[in-house]
């Protein structure tokens, strides 16, 4: 029933007052900035048939797989000499734009993101080649001004970008509420407001929204200053899962070097089926690796609240990431998109079959 995410443009912020002034308050990350500590080679490591690979991820609890798997050294353990670069972003779209410039090769990003990225190029500069995770998407708010979910009429609630997955989902709620909102303003019978997930909780806090549909861990953030949790987005999806993470690479690189591809990809199984078998453990490290690359880690309150609504796992749930691209037409946000080649899980469904795992289906939009 919804659909989940790109990040951020401070253009709308204006709306938001005092807020320019909390733009390094509460950051998870720096846009496109490097990785501090790239994953240590071992010397005497074979390289495969690039010298590297230039990964990039946001630093959100949505993207622990890429946390935890550079972080314990999983993905650079099956690469050998082939060195991870890896670079963070704050926005989906700014993730693209690295993709389309050949800065990156593969990238950890959500599905509005990736579809906007595929419909744009004409299904010329990525295929998705995995999924990461589902889930970790919550409606948050002031529970003074809001008890119910028919009270969000008139009320001001955050997205975290205009037409990202969040924005499409919480549009596409709206819609089926029978409420009107104008998809490119957000002025309707609820105001929804695009405000970056670094400033959410200041904007909260002030007053400026009461409430915000939004990913993990910016959500439990706001349950720590006060909010509650009035919706979990899974509940809306059909066994509670929906695409949040998606894994992408140009298809330059894949057609280049179709063993680092795989070599990536049996990293995150191996990652997701660690984090699973070790839901502590992988807590810790995903919070040691936010707190690298952005100066704190998270406090305990929060990622506790938090982990447990994200289902890591390698299948990218083709089905939902369709389902998502018709609310973003729906809401008009998108012209109805052709989606047939956006998918390549050869790759994965080669390295699941090794590992003795189910193959994973392409929802018919697979390449041919």
């Amino acid at each position: 029933m919804s659909a989940a995410r790109p990040l951020t443009t401070l253009r709308t912020l204006a709306a938001v007052a005092a807020l320019p002034l909390l733009l390094t308050a509460c950051g998870y990350g720096s846009e496109g900035s490097d990785d501090a500590a790239q994953p240590k080679v071992a010397a005497d490591a074979e390289k495969l048939s690039a010298d590297k690979v230039r990964l990039g991820y946001f630093p959100n609890l949505t993207h622990a797989t890429a946390l935890v798997g550079v972080q314990e050294g999983i993905l650079q353990k099956e690469l050998g000499g082939t060195t991870i670069t890896a670079s963070t972003f704050n926005a989906g779209p700014s993730e693209i734009e690295a993709l389309n410039a050949d800065s990156i090769d593969i990238g950890f990003i959500g599905p509005s993101p990736a579809i906007n990225g595929y419909t744009k190029s004409k299904g010329t500069n990525l295929r998705i080649v995995g999924g990461s995770a589902s889930g970790g998407v919550k409606l948050v708010v002031n529970p003074d001004k809001i008890k119910t979910l028919d009270d969000l009429k008139g009320k001001r609630i955050a997205t975290p970008q205009h037409g990202n997955t969040q924005d499409v989902a919480f549009l596409n709620w709206i819609s089926e509420k029978g409420w009107k909102v104008d998809a490119q303003s957000g002025k309707g019978d609820v105001s929804v407001v695009r405000t970056d997930n670094k400033v959410t909780p200041n904007a909260y806090t002030s007053g400026s929204i009461d409430g915000a549909w939004v990913p993990e861990p910016t959500a439990s953030k706001l349950v720590s200053e006060g909010a509650k949790v009035l919706l979990d987005e899974s509940t809306l999806w059909p066994d509670k899962k929906f695409v949040i993470t998606n894994i992408i690479v140009s298809q330059k690189f894949l057609a280049e070097h179709p063993d680092v591809v795989e070599a990536v990809l049996r990293g995150v199984v191996k990652t997701n089926a660690w984090i699973n078998a070790n839901p502590d453990k992988a807590k810790a490290s995903a919070n040691a690796k936010l707190k690298e690359l952005t100066g704190k880690p998270l406090g305990a309150k929060v990622i506790d609240a938090a982990w447990p609504s994200i289902q890591f796992t390698n299948d990218p749930l083709a089905a939902t990431l369709q389902a998502q691209a018709d609310h973003a037409v729906k809401a008009g946000l998108l012209k109805q998109p052709d989606l047939n080649g956006i998918y390549d899980l050869k790759p994965l469904n080669k390295v699941l079959k090794a590992a003795g795992q189910p193959e994973v289906a392409d929802a018919g939009l697979g390449v041919k």
